[in-house]
């Protein structure tokens, strides 16, 4: 068959989907009319069945044809509107298109109440766009044409006939899944996708490093699965600054308090994610992982690519040059996918308030509120953020773009309020995998061989908060340990009269009454008292310098040893004139900083890489004053969240600090065997050993301020 002879079948094949897709948007159009009340497409005085089928036909047609020419433009004119916005707004926007179709529908005198347009629309949508999906599924043309639509077109044609030789590498990162809670899901069949990657001893949990033992089917894996340890601020913000820039220096918690500027940095913060990307930038003297034909999506930080969507880093920025809401447009501008993932979005707001009213109802334990917003947000990060960052990646590796990260961030979201090993997070993962899949059958149409690498940045520990366990939050507790007055709700509960009692031993005095009295004299600020996870940062502003152990006694006699003896508290990093730095403990404990190998102290209990990634914060600039980390019980695994979360990272202490590196067996070894994997920089240097292992030397092995070689 010749290629114009392909041409008009491919012609021929597309005009019967249009009609077909017509015909059965005609027909719902009319049951819809038949049983929705407030919309008709006949006048009030009845009219012939072939006059309101072609009214209907028409109408369908009509609408099919605005959406087609119109959306995108809304799409486009809309894209400064929050995308969580955006996302309620999908179904407004759709059903207005209804209205303007009957409005002015030459065969028929159609009417329908603006809240009926919106579900006519809706169904309308999804049944044209399930037609059309259903009549391409045995045309691997159609599906192929289809998957390219979301592709830069004008780069795949760059691209010339044959494609690139090299390989690509598509880096998909999997927020707050840790390498236990992989490796349950695979082992439970939670993640076939994985699962078939994988050898099956390492799924059921036998191995995760580096062998490569065949599978019961009689085949060979395709990955191997290394677990890699974080830093001790085992959150996304460190985590991927130094996964795609190559540094993470002075980034010691999520939120911090940098005195010279009187700010508190926030990594999911626009402003202080540019200005962290900006340090790392001219630290290590090169621009990041993705700077040679990458594309970064959903993430913190740009990598140094082109390409962006969804980057926080560039969020902040005006101006023609910032594309961070590119992934929206490209995805939206299809009004079939605008539909679709608007109702699944509000399935799972439904799915939330059921979920979260079913552990109310049990008086489920632990369990924090999950009311408000928290629904919606919720199913933005599980819903539109999937859906966007995963269309955004197939188009990179269609345009056949070198480099390709993407963060999707749907189980950290859920683990944090449901808990990491519960059954709304169980079916989080599920879905995910699903999306792995769809990623690697595109890699098939993709014009250039890829290499599909999934990692974490972290883990969760479980536990309840810190609150729920003793009655007052800790900036309470330290506000107590200063003398200063203490809301009377942190003395409501038995739990809170332990924590207080901890208080007056520590001070000598009653602190229940005449909490005025106990006010520090002279104007001294309050401290800053911030919460990343279980790690706390209790911050003196009015000290323009890292306050020490000896100073901080002078000023508040008792606040140091109320945290350390604090049941709910593990230790307590702080400066010392005598020691440089001290890690403080129950019943008097003081362990210089660096006798920590060999006497770990209050550490013991949080493993053998606690003393270095404690050593390591404590060199920061920025660290605070005070670093405070919850404490850890060993037998059950969990930690106490000084936020909100009954999932928590961001501290020391459990499977939080346990991440997952799954690559393909083509590529080296992260590392020699028998060694682990220790930190976000050194994962960084092995992702850019397998990029120039594919790219060749154009990909510098390391940069300035990065000396120790991959």
């Amino acid at each position: 068959m010749g290629v114009g002879d392909r041409r008009w079948r491919r012609l021929g094949s597309a005009v019967l989907r249009s009609i077909a897709v017509w015909a059965v948007s005609t027909v719902t159009m009319l049951v819809l009319a038949g049983i929705l009340p407030d919309f008709r497409i006949q006048s009030a005085d009845g009219e012939s069945a072939t006059r309101i089928t072609v009214a209907a036909a028409v109408g369908a047609g009509g609408f099919g044809l605005l959406s087609a020419l119109v959306w995108p433009l809304l799409v486009r004119a809309l894209l400064l509107v929050p995308a969580l916005v955006l996302g309620l707004l999908v179904f407004f926007l759709n059903g207005s298109l209804l209205l303007v179709v009957l409005r002015f529908n030459p065969s028929g005198r159609g009417e329908v109440a603006p809240e009926t347009a919106v579900v006519v629309a809706a169904v309308m949508s999804a049944v044209a766009s399930a037609t059309g999906a259903a009549l391409a599924v045995r045309d691997d043309d159609a599906y192929r044409r289809r998957l390219y639509r979301l592709a830069d077109r004008r780069r795949t044609e760059e691209l010339g006939e044959g494609g690139p030789s090299t390989p690509g590498t598509v880096f998909i990162q999997l927020d707050g899944v840790g390498h236990d809670v992989l490796l349950d899901a695979v082992g439970r069949g939670l993640m076939p996708t994985v699962g078939a990657w994988l050898d099956s001893s390492e799924a059921e949990g036998e191995g995760g490093r580096d062998g490569e033992r065949e599978t019961e089917g009689g085949g060979r894996p395709t990955h191997r699965l290394t677990l890699w340890r974080t830093d001790w601020s085992s959150q996304t913000g460190a985590s991927q600054l130094g996964i795609l820039h190559g540094s993470n220096h002075d980034i010691p918690a999520f939120r911090w308090y940098e005195k010279e500027s009187g700010e508190v940095m926030v990594c999911n913060r626009p402003t202080s994610a540019a200005e962290l990307q900006r340090r790392a930038i001219e630290r290590t003297g090169d621009g990041g992982l993705l700077t040679l034909d990458g594309a970064s999506r959903g993430n913190l930080f740009s990598g140094g690519a082109d390409q962006l969507a969804l980057v926080l880093s560039v969020a902040a920025r005006r101006g023609k040059e910032n594309r961070s809401r590119a992934g929206y447009f490209a995805y939206f501008s299809d009004p079939a996918n605008a539909v679709r993932t608007a109702m699944s979005f509000v399935a799972d707001v439904g799915r939330e308030i059921g979920e979260s009213t079913r552990a109310r109802l049990k008086k489920q334990r632990p369990r924090v509120k999950r009311g408000g917003l928290y629904p919606f947000i919720r199913a933005f990060a599980t819903v539109v953020e999937r859906d966007v960052v995963v269309a955004a990646v197939i188009g990179d590796m269609l345009a056949g773009r070198a480099a390709v990260y993407a963060d999707l961030v749907a189980y950290d979201e859920v683990a944090h309020h449901s808990g990491p090993y519960s059954r709304d997070a169980e079916k989080v993962l599920a879905r995910l995998d699903r999306s792995l899949a769809l990623i690697a059958k595109v890699a098939e149409h993709a014009p250039r061989a890829y290499r599909i690498v999934v990692l974490s940045d972290h883990g969760q520990s479980p536990g309840e908060t810190f609150r729920t366990r003793y009655g007052l939050a800790l900036g309470e507790l330290v506000r107590a340990g200063c003398g200063l007055p203490v809301p009377r709700k942190a003395r409501r509960t038995h739990s809170g009269a332990e924590a207080r009692a901890t208080v007056r031993a520590a001070l000598h005095r009653p602190v229940e009454e005449g909490g005025e009295q106990h006010r520090p004299s002279g104007r001294r600020s309050e401290p800053i008292v911030l919460a990343s996870g279980n790690l706390g940062l209790v911050s003196f502003p009015d000290v323009p310098h890292r306050m020490s152990r000896e100073e901080i006694d002078e000023r508040h006699p008792a606040l140091l040893s109320t945290l350390a003896n604090h049941p709910g508290i593990g230790f307590v990093l702080v400066r010392s004139e005598r020691h440089g730095g001290l890690v403080l403990g129950a019943h008097g404990a003081e362990i210089p900083v660096e006798e920590l190998a060999e006497n770990p102290g209050p550490l013991a209990d949080f493993g053998p890489a606690a003393a270095a990634a404690v050593r390591r914060t404590h060199s920061f600039p920025h660290a605070a004053d005070i670093m405070v980390n919850s404490s850890y019980e060993p037998q059950d695994g969990e930690v106490l969240a000084f936020e909100e979360q009954i999932g928590s990272h961001g501290g020391l202490g459990g499977v939080q600090g346990e991440a997952f590196l799954l690559s393909p067996v083509d590529l080296s070894p992260p590392c020699a065997e028998g060694a682990e994997l220790v930190g976000a920089e050194q994962v960084h240097r092995v992702l850019r050993r397998w990029l120039r292992e594919a790219a060749g030397p154009q990909i510098p092995l390391q940069a300035r301020g990065d000396q120790r070689a991959a």
